[in-house]
């Protein structure tokens, strides 16, 4: 990929930088991360910082480099009802076994169309089939499976599927702070970035040793300078 242009922007890229991941990393609001920044002597307006988080949010999630699937993966899938302006959308959700986000779909509909479309998505984005599939008891999985994926592995039990149920805790912070979202879009594009930082900054759940959670910590800070273009 090219290199992120930084041009026409008055504040210099460690700034920008900075700001994107504050609101994306943590859970904060705008205008939360508009009095950090002028805590420190940077005076930016709470739009300007929403600017830029549509802007380079999503260039700085498709750099990111991405975990090397595997075909001894196991795939969680979950999905999760949010409401926008009064109506009822689901957001379908993959995680593997050790937490890290593989996709996310905004859907209108609970039903096998949209599973199959999630398993779909995933299958090209993967490039390979996992070892099984855990999913909870909507019969809409079972039938996607089997139109998508038909030899993989499935069971079907709400009290496997903690992995999965347990990803959607960190949104339902944000979408409290944010008092909700403004339309499906901007779910699917908050969700996008969101879900890459974590997955970069988060360590996976066989490294939790004080150790092993700080040297996962300063590579994802490196790698962060790295797509984000900084010193």
């Amino acid at each position: 990929m090219s290199a992120i242009s930084y041009k026409r922007h008055r504040f210099p890229p460690q700034i920008i930088a900075h700001a994107v991941w504050l609101y994306y990393r943590f859970p904060l609001s705008l205008r939360l991360v508009e009095e950090m920044l002028m805590e420190r002597g940077i005076v930016v307006s709470y739009e300007t910082i929403r600017r830029w988080g549509k802007k380079f949010g999503a260039d700085y999630a498709r750099r990111l480099r991405r975990k090397q699937p595997s075909r001894d993966d196991i795939w969680h899938l979950d999905e999760v009802v949010i409401t926008i302006a009064g109506r009822k959308y689901w957001l379908w959700r993959a995680v593997d076994q050790d937490g890290y986000v593989l996709d996310e779909i905004v859907h209108n509909r609970r039903n096998a169309k949209a599973a199959r479309r999630l398993l779909t998505r995933l299958l090209k984005k993967q490039g390979a089939a996992p070892k099984r599939i855990i999913t909870d008891k909507l019969r809409s999985y079972g039938a996607a499976k089997r139109q998508v994926m038909p030899d993989v592995e499935h069971r079907s039990h709400k009290g496997l599927n903690n992995r999965a149920e347990n990803s959607h805790v960190p949104l339902r912070k944000r979408e409290r702070v944010m008092q909700g979202f403004r339309s499906p879009g901007s779910l699917q594009r908050f969700v996008s970035i969101f879900s890459a930082l974590r997955n970069l900054f988060v360590p996976p759940h066989s490294k939790r040793s004080a150790l092993a959670t700080h040297i996962h910590r300063l590579r994802a800070m490196a790698e962060w300078k790295a797509v984000t273009a900084i010193s």
